[in-house]
């Protein structure tokens, strides 16, 4: 930032509450801004780092967050975000969450009281009529024996209060959280939507990743969600820095495991390599990282899949855009569930339940790039011509999905 854009003076780094507070108080009152931790700052042509300050250890002690903005809407529901807790226990090689959590001293992952979380969702709930709530947290700590302890002590307050019964709320997590009982617990209790990284269908997509799960844990993670009636979504990357045709085949097969019942849209991105992340320091050690920090990017080990990728996103651009067919479905889905839910009996919820899914398995079976997409790719490189058939096929492909989208 302060090496592209000379009118910014000073970065606050790390978290900010602290920092930004002292930075305001000095600059008013004019005094020497530069010694202070936790900042960045531009002298000389050169760029500062002062020793950053230590992570907030009591996320209970910062004040509620200041939110004059107005409510978004689900489904005609007020909504709003917040958070349980910061920071995650993982260190997936293409995620930079670690990296910013890591290099700041303190204790990675805090997490709030259950009374606290409940103090707030209550405010939010009578001042600004809130009714479902978008936990952000990095990963809705579950893990292990404390993390289910914090959970049910959140669900039983809920239960308490009566926010179980009048609202619902969103979480994200790891697969390997999804445990049938617990979840069907929180559902109880107002989950009705659970977002999950899933990454990979392929093990070796998985390990380069560094997400320590398996293709199995992902799997039986959807079932169960599945099972409950639980609304779920995913982070999927059809393409990573090992990917193979061989291996994105497989990847559209899970995703067609998955999702080719309809029960959710298919999605899917390309791995990024951003900054801070050890996957994008191996990278550039193989000589593979391309683009800036801005806009990275790399090499597949086979360079045809440089070309294969590009056209494939000609192709399925209205599918998975952040505006496109696959969202809107999103959306679709998630104001069904929670009209559903927050208004019982509700009339022809199960018929249009089930035409909802009908669409999002057509669509599916429409984006998943399989069929004659992946079949064109031979192991040689085509000629010219063949080329241009191809590239002429695939932009008539988007040309229908995006009228289809219309």
């Amino acid at each position: 930032m302060l090496t592209n854009f000379p009118e910014i003076d000073s970065v606050v780094r790390y978290e900010g509450e602290e920092t930004l507070i002292e930075l305001v108080d000095r600059l008013r009152e004019g005094q020497e801004w530069r010694e202070i931790a936790g900042i960045a700052y531009a002298r000389a042509g050169q760029v500062v780092a002062t020793p950053a300050r230590a992570l907030v250890e009591d996320l209970d002690s910062l004040p509620l967050p200041y939110r004059p903005f107005g409510t978004e809407h689900i489904g005609g529901f007020p909504t709003l975000p917040l958070l349980a807790s910061r920071g995650c226990i993982r260190r997936c090689s293409f995620c930079s969450i670690h990296t910013f959590y890591r290099t700041a001293p303190g204790k990675v992952v805090r997490m709030r009281k259950p009374e606290k979380i409940v103090e707030e969702m209550l405010h939010l709930y009578r001042q600004h009529g809130v009714r479902v709530f978008l936990f952000q947290d990095d990963d809705f700590p579950l893990w292990g024996r404390k993390g289910r302890r914090w959970a049910d002590e959140i669900m039983a307050r809920m239960h308490e209060t009566g926010l179980a019964e009048n609202t619902l709320w969103k979480i994200s997590c790891r697969a390997e959280y999804v445990e049938p009982e617990l979840f069907a617990n929180m559902r109880e209790a107002g989950l009705f939507l659970v977002y999950m990284g899933i990454e990979s269908g392929v093990e070796a997509g998985l390990e380069i990743l560094y997400k320590q799960m398996t293709v199995q844990q992902n799997l039986d993670a959807v079932a169960t969600l599945k099972q409950l009636g639980l609304v779920f979504s995913y982070g999927f990357m059809l393409f990573d820095p090992s990917s193979s045709f061989d291996s994105i085949r497989q990847n559209v097969g899970f995703l067609r495991q998955i999702v080719g019942d309809g029960s959710a849209p298919a999605v899917f991105s390309r791995m990024l390599p951003y900054g801070g992340t050890p996957i994008r320091d191996q990278l550039a050690k193989e000589g593979r990282l391309r683009g800036d920090l801005t806009h990275p990017d790399y090499d597949f080990l086979d360079l045809r899949i440089n070309e294969y990728h590009r056209l494939l996103t000609l192709a399925v651009r209205s599918w998975i855009h952040k505006e496109g067919l696959s969202y809107q479905l999103s959306y679709a889905w998630d104001e069904l569930e929670t009209i559903a839910r927050l208004t019982p009996g509700v009339r022809d919820a199960d018929a249009y339940r089930e035409e909802l899914r009908a669409l999002t398995a057509e669509s599916n079976e429409r984006v998943h790039p399989g069929g004659r997409i992946v079949a064109g790719v031979r192991a040689g490189r085509p000629n010219a011509a063949q080329a241009r058939e191809r590239e002429r096929l695939l932009r008539a492909d988007a040309d229908k999905a995006a009228g289809y989208a219309q």
